[in-house]
């Protein structure tokens, strides 16, 4: 039985980088490239060496991008889906089998880590800061504030346990 509510396009909860640590992450990455860039010009100790340098600076600013377009998106939790505001599905809610909040999981800062049913087939995707995916594992969070992954995950509990409740019975 599934559980259905009349507009199933209307948005539950939403979760965004928060503007201080979105800067804060940014800002920190970007100065890296740039000083790495600059060291590797300046006083690197061999042509090894200023190369490395090179790549890892470069590879720090396209990340301070890739992370700046990412956290610019926002998570939201639909009845049947949660989704990136760019249209990307995280995870269908039909096929999230558990949610941990737990201290000791592994999962992203003030965030939750999904488990999603076998042979959901979806690919490992990245938004540094947001989420990310790898097979039947979500992670949910990272630049997030606190109070709003944690209602995110109150409300996927409560779909979870209706949900549960609802196959056990046959009947909402």
């Amino acid at each position: 039985m599934t559980l259905e509510f009349p507009d199933t396009d209307a948005v539950l909860a939403t979760a965004r980088a928060s503007a201080g640590r979105r800067m804060i992450g940014l800002v920190s990455l970007g100065f890296l490239g740039v000083f790495l860039i600059y060291v590797a010009f300046t006083s690197s100790p061999g042509l090894g060496w200023q190369l490395f340098l090179l790549v890892v600076g470069g590879g720090a600013i396209w990340m301070a991008d890739f992370m700046r377009r990412a956290t610019a998106e926002a998570i939201e939790l639909t009845s049947s889906v949660l989704r990136s505001s760019d249209g990307t599905l995280i995870a269908r809610v039909e096929d999230i089998e558990h949610i941990d909040r737990g201290v000791f999981a592994f999962k992203p800062s003030n965030g939750f880590l999904l488990r999603t049913k076998q042979g959901t087939g979806a690919e490992n995707l990245w938004r540094p800061g947001l989420w990310w995916r790898m097979g039947r594992r979500v992670g949910v969070g990272g630049m997030t504030p606190g109070n709003q992954t944690k209602y995110m995950a109150e409300v996927i509990s409560t779909m979870i346990a209706i949900r549960d409740t609802s196959d056990e019975t046959g009947r909402l």
